[in-house]
């Protein structure tokens, strides 16, 4: 049997890319993109909406996506009424009563998702993996700053 490895990038990553491939293949029922499934959920947290630029930096900073991929993403959204301008505030978007459905129903998929993948962890272990990735997160997004991207 082998030793189970120290937490490192590879690690880290892999176990990314396999939660993020479950994932995708519950958002691909939906017809749902990643980037899309990020913008519904910032949406649904504001409740009566967000500034357009606040969403685009959330994206842009949370999926290190550049601003015209976010705005993109955005126009999705709209383009098929999942979400639109708050009326008398253009500047500000909010979702629509099908994309909260949407929203609940993806939210709801991945729950249950999260539920089985992260059973038998102990709080504490859970604890401790989350603030080793928070910190290992602030320190990754301080060496971008410091690199200008």
């Amino acid at each position: 049997m082998s030793a189970t490895p120290n937490v490192n990038g590879q690690v880290i990553g892999q176990a990314h890319y396999a939660t993020r491939a479950v994932l995708e293949r519950q958002l691909a029922r939906t017809g749902t993109t990643f980037h899309e499934s990020v913008a519904l959920n910032v949406l649904a947290d504001s409740g009566a909406g967000v500034d357009r630029g606040h969403l685009v930096g959330r994206m842009t900073a949370t999926l290190k996506i550049d601003d015209a991929t976010a705005l993109a993403t955005v126009a999705r959204l709209t383009g098929s009424a999942l979400a639109e301008a708050v009326p008398g505030d253009e500047c500000r978007i909010r979702l629509t009563d099908a994309g909260q459905e949407l929203n609940r129903s993806i939210r709801t998929a991945v729950g249950e998702i999260t539920a089985r993948l992260y059973e038998g962890f102990e709080p504490e272990e859970m604890a401790v993996a989350g603030r080793l990735l928070t910190v290992l997160t602030a320190r990754a997004n301080a060496e971008l700053e410091l690199a200008g991207a």
